[in-house]
């Protein structure tokens, strides 16, 4: 598998009370390597989500590209919103094999449930689970379609500390499975510090990218929060540009 190549010219947006385009995303460059987790971080209203949007292909008006293995093949997205958009008429099981081939394996279906603790409430409607349990019914969904690319917008917003920290370590293990490249939208550092192989740090609108690292942490060290503390600091002190975008 190669790497995808997102390329942004430039992309406006006309603001309500406006008559003039106002510049959403400019000079937008980054590259996603196969089985690479990326996080995002950059100050709210940056233009993230819209990044996301354009990714998925639900955003055509802008100018610029996506660059893929196959030529003019847009790529098989995974998306994980804020919001986990379940089908409340449909159980858990439901709404995850709505996204799948009638051929899809039931055995995938039952790994995956597992795998995110899942299993007891696969006939559960969603009006049942706890917001917890909807991201990760939301989360195997996204996995479900075997994607190009996992984009995930924030998915652990709202949940408290416990739940998110959970959730988050049933995503690694279930990511370390079966590993796809992941584009992960977040504000918290210390978060984005736990779960990347590579942080790219986003500008205030018109959003570019500032900066580009990688997460020196072993992924067996990642739960070690000392670790992560100790990282986000010398972050703070050794690179000043980052501080205003978090």
């Amino acid at each position: 598998m190669a790497a995808m190549n997102i390329l942004i010219n430039n992309k406006t947006y006309l603001a309500a009370g406006r008559s003039v385009a106002k510049p959403a995303i400019v000079d937008f460059s980054l590259t996603l390597n196969p089985g690479e987790f990326v996080c995002l971080v950059g100050p709210s209203g940056c233009g993230k989500t819209t990044l996301l949007n354009i990714i998925a292909g639900l955003d055509q008006d802008y100018d610029g590209e996506i660059l893929t293995a196959k030529a003019n093949t847009s790529p098989k997205i995974g998306y994980v919103f804020q919001n986990p958009r379940l089908l409340p008429w449909r159980t858990v099981r439901e709404n995850i094999e709505l996204v799948l081939d009638s051929q899809a394996p039931a055995r995938m279906v039952d790994e995956l449930l597992e795998m995110m603790q899942l299993t007891s409430v696969q006939h559960v409607y969603p009006e049942r689970l706890s917001l917890g349990m909807s991201r990760r019914v939301a989360i195997i969904r996204a996995f479900a379609v075997n994607p190009d690319v996992l984009l995930m917008d924030e998915p652990f917003v709202s949940l408290d500390a416990p739940t998110a920290r959970q959730v988050r370590e049933l995503l690694m293990q279930l990511w370390q499975r079966r590993p796809h490249r992941v584009l992960f939208v977040t504000h918290d550092l210390r978060e984005a510090i736990a779960l990347a192989d590579k942080l790219v740090f986003l500008s205030a609108s018109p959003m570019t990218v500032v900066r580009e690292m990688a997460v020196p942490i072993a992924r067996d060290g990642r739960t070690d929060e000392a670790a992560i503390e100790a990282f986000r600091r010398q972050l703070k002190s050794g690179y000043p540009d980052i501080n205003g975008l978090l």
